[in-house]
């Protein structure tokens, strides 16, 4: 009887469902639609957070900006994704005030302790901000990013097969976005003025675009080394591999090259156990030459006249042209205006996310180019080092400085402790996806996105959730 009569309520209620939303439908409310979608998800974070962490890693790639669409009203938000984790930043907030704190391994872990510290000066800086409620809109953003995909993933990869699902869960999104992008390419002839816009409306252009694929591309590679015993998988990542090797070509990103490359030469360096202080004192050496040489080489790079093309040969000669190469001169002009920022407020700065409010005065007219504005329509200085520098003053960068050098430490120092095996494999795809991202990070920021921010903030979890969870368990195991 119980059975029947459960039956009968969850008819009744599907029925009222239609007839409720048949009803608003004639008078054009659509958004009833979304209701069990949104039922659904509840469900999932109350019942299941994992799921819906690697449900919004999916839909990351896939995600669109209001803005993008012309319909953002002033709010540059990402549809499903931004929302799903606003929703999961309050369920982290009342899980902590139910369960009286956090995983303290975790909290006081050297990434976790990097991460609060900047988190608290962008809080700080946002008080003292030019555009207090940019600034603030900017930090609650950060906020839900790093909080869905630090803290609450570095529980998500407790278990170590749901690190393998989170990595799959974004590659698989991306190749579809890649597979609709080359598909529109195919429409427009595969010109290279057309790779700069076939991403739309999934990535707002093809640096973004070319970014997150040269991200992924090293756990591509390290996941055929991972449960590929049958061969249908195998079929399926060489597939999927094709896939990335075309979107990763026709993306047309010089920097996203450039930092596969960078990635290519820390896995030479973890794969012969360098040890990481030699690395900083390599990096230091090279600074040092670079300061020493500096003049002579801007003498022989202004010589260089070759501009973007087609032609991915020349296109590749293009990326040292500060001549006539208008994006990369673009750069430079954002990069001084920066700078001229920072000079201007050293100490806070001009407050979180106000670059491009605020970086127009500080241009000077002769290094304006053909793609330069008034307008704050153009985006950011172009480099998450110089960005936090004159947004946040001259503890922004070290901030990211310090993240950087201790992932790479933490990166770098695992791989030589962790015997060969998954842990190690994960270890180092999660480390050289960083890579990638961190020296494309000298020529262009989007760690204000939800598809850069999944990926960084996620790979950060995973080298913390290995270190603090799974390599003591295999030390005990081989005690």
């Amino acid at each position: 009887m119980d059975k029947v009569l459960n039956q009968k309520t969850i008819l009744g209620v599907g029925l009222a469902f239609v007839a409720i939303n048949a009803l608003f439908i004639t008078q054009e409310i659509f958004w009833t639609g979304l209701i069990p979608f949104g039922l659904f998800i509840v469900a999932l974070a109350v019942l299941s957070m994992d799921k819906l962490l690697l449900l919004i890693t999916f839909l990351t790639p896939l995600s669109v900006n209001l803005t993008e669409m012309g319909l953002g009203l002033g709010v540059g938000m990402a549809l499903p994704t931004d929302p799903l984790m606003f929703g999961l930043l309050l369920i982290f907030v009342l899980r902590i005030i139910h369960e009286g704190g956090f995983d303290r391994k975790v909290v006081l872990h050297p990434v976790s302790i990097v991460i609060l510290l900047q988190l608290i000066w962008m809080f700080f800086t946002s008080l003292t901000s030019t555009m207090p409620l940019v600034s603030f809109k900017f930090l609650i953003a950060r906020l839900w990013y790093v909080v869905s995909f630090y803290y609450l993933a570095t529980q998500l990869f407790k278990n170590k097969d749901q690190i393998i699902r989170y990595f799959w869960a974004y590659i698989l999104g991306m190749a579809a976005v890649i597979m609709y992008t080359v598909y529109q390419h195919y429409l427009n002839d595969f010109s290279e003025q057309s790779a700069h816009w076939v991403m739309s409306p999934f990535f707002k252009d093809h640096t973004s675009y070319g970014a997150l694929i040269a991200f992924y591309f090293p756990a591509l590679l390290g996941l055929t080394f991972i449960n590929t015993k049958s061969n249908q998988m195998k079929a399926l990542m060489g597939v999927v591999l094709l896939v990335f090797i075309t979107g990763i070509v026709l993306s047309y990103t010089r920097a996203a090259w450039l930092s596969l490359i960078a990635a290519l030469g820390v896995y030479l360096l973890m794969l012969f156990k360098v040890r990481f202080q030699y690395v900083a004192f390599l990096i230091v050496l090279l600074l040092s030459g670079f300061l020493m040489v500096q003049d002579e080489l801007l003498m022989k790079l202004e010589k260089n006249d070759q501009d973007s093309s087609g032609d991915l040969v020349e296109h590749v000669q293009s990326m040292s042209n500060i001549s006539t190469d208008a994006s990369n001169l673009e750069r430079i002009n954002r990069w001084k205006s920066a700078w001229r920022m920072f000079l201007d407020k050293p100490i806070v700065g001009f407050g979180p996310n106000t670059y491009q409010f605020q970086y127009a005065p500080y241009q000077h007219p002769d290094e304006k180019t053909i793609i330069s504005t008034n307008n704050a329509d153009m985006g950011n200085a172009h480099s998450e080092y110089l960005g936090p520098l004159a947004e946040q003053g001259f503890l922004g960068p070290i901030w990211v400085l310090l993240l950087v050098g201790t992932l790479f430490y933490k990166g770098i120092s695992l791989y030589i402790k962790l015997p060969p095996g998954q842990l190690r494999m994960l270890t180092v795809i999660a480390t050289l996806g960083l890579v990638t991202y961190w020296t494309h990070a000298f020529l262009n920021n989007f760690l204000d996105t939800d598809k850069a921010s999944v990926a960084v903030w996620g790979c950060l979890a995973v080298l913390t959730a290995i270190e603090v969870y799974h390599y003591p368990e295999l030390k005990k195991h081989d005690l």
